[in-house]
């Protein structure tokens, strides 16, 4: 089983980015497609990105076009570029993995995922 930390969260104002990391350890790295979910209070986990073993990369509707997904195999960590937040991106977000041997699918739910960071929190104010 892979371990994945998260960092990079924080609080930033409206229009502002951040960059968040998930970094893995415990297995290669490479066998895992990996996504980022995020769960604000009171409501439920949602998907915001999701990116194959071979780097094909799906994006919810909500983020597609202001963020981006992008893994560094070297470095073991997946990251999330968040341009252009707004208050409705305020969450807990979370990094998970799946062990897979398929390099061109992209899993988009949170049920296909095994390993779950702690999440980072991002706060977004208005």
């Amino acid at each position: 089983q892979v371990q994945l930390v998260e960092s990079g969260g924080g609080l930033v104002q409206a229009g502002d980015s951040l960059r968040l990391s998930c970094a893995a350890s415990g297995s290669t790295f490479s066998s895992y497609a990996m996504s980022w979910f995020r769960q604000a209070p009171g409501k439920e986990r949602e998907s915001v990105g999701a990116v194959s073993r071979g780097g094909l990369t799906w994006y919810a509707d909500l983020v597609k076009g202001r963020f981006t997904i992008s893994r560094d195999n070297a470095r073991n960590t997946v990251h999330l570029q968040m341009n252009s937040l707004a208050p409705e991106d305020t969450a807990r977000y979370f990094c998970a993995a799946r062990a897979t041997e398929y390099r061109g699918i992209v899993y988009t739910r949170d049920i296909d995922y095994t390993s779950w960071g702690q999440g980072t929190q991002v706060t977004v104010s208005s």
